[in-house]
């Protein structure tokens, strides 16, 4: 399985977080023999590259009162153009939801968003449970998920490396559902 791990990060947050998602799912034994997980900072690299993978992770972070962080702003007219048709698709996000609690992960709301009306199997929705903001683009009618792990370096560093491995566990399980 060919993995692609596409991030935009200002201030190194979600790189950091896509470089441990890189290491801990190169040593998880559930992927089948020869999957590689390849990471590519939307900066300096195409969002067309996204049609090379099978599984695609995108990472992305909330900035200010619910804008997009710089690199995925300056591509946010790719993500449309890419074809998303049968790929599996994740996503995590960086917040912080005690300063920005009206706009926390909204980020992640607006990719999911962008990319629902394409024909891409969405995985890693994460409760909510846990979390103390008042209002997300991120999450489901029900209030129950966001649409996609959301980590808060800011306020919960010390839960981001439990959350990270269980979200990945997660991530396998229904990868094997499919």
């Amino acid at each position: 399985m060919k993995i692609g791990l596409f991030y935009g990060s200002t201030t190194c947050y979600t790189q950091i977080v896509a470089e441990k998602i890189q290491v801990l799912l190169t040593a998880d034994p559930s992927l089948p023999d020869g999957s590689s997980v390849t990471l590519h900072n939307i900066k300096d690299q195409p969002l067309t590259l996204m049609t090379d993978y099978d599984l695609l992770i995108l990472g992305i972070s909330t900035w200010d009162f619910g804008e997009l962080q710089e690199d995925w702003e300056a591509h946010w007219d790719d993500i449309t153009q890419v074809d998303l048709s049968g790929k599996i698709v994740a996503i995590y996000g960086m917040g912080d939801q005690l300063g920005y609690a009206e706009w926390f992960q909204d980020a992640v709301g607006m990719l999911h968003q962008a990319i629902a009306p394409q024909d891409c199997i969405r995985i890693g929705f994460w409760p909510t449970a846990g979390y103390d903001f008042i209002a997300s683009k991120a999450v489901t009618a029900d209030g129950a998920w966001f649409y996609g792990l959301a980590l808060d370096e800011e306020n919960q560093y010390d839960q981001t490396d439990q959350r990270l491995n269980l979200w990945l566990t997660q991530l396998m399980n229904e990868l094997v559902a499919l």
